[in-house]
């Protein structure tokens, strides 16, 4: 777990940077759904695929699924911020 908190601290990010317009989402939760987005997006990439090591694919699938989450998140928890 402690890889996909690591990864978690880029692809969170990442993912925020391709969303448009400003999330009301903290540094703490970002990293969290990052991490989250990244052990899907291995998870998924390994289940279709057979090779082993680093794939850029599980990376980007990663991003995308930090995205999806981040969207989420905000739908959710965007009003009760207010």
């Amino acid at each position: 777990m402690d890889l996909y908190l690591i990864l978690g601290i880029i692809v969170g990010p990442l993912a925020r940077l391709l969303l448009p317009g400003k999330q009301n989402v903290n540094l703490v939760m970002t990293v969290l759904l990052g991490a989250v987005g990244a052990l899907a997006g291995s998870i998924f990439v390994s289940a279709v695929s057979s090779r082993t090591g680093f794939n850029i694919w599980a990376l980007v699938a990663g991003i995308a699924v930090a995205a999806l989450l981040v969207l989420l998140y905000t739908a959710v928890a965007g009003d009760r911020r207010r």
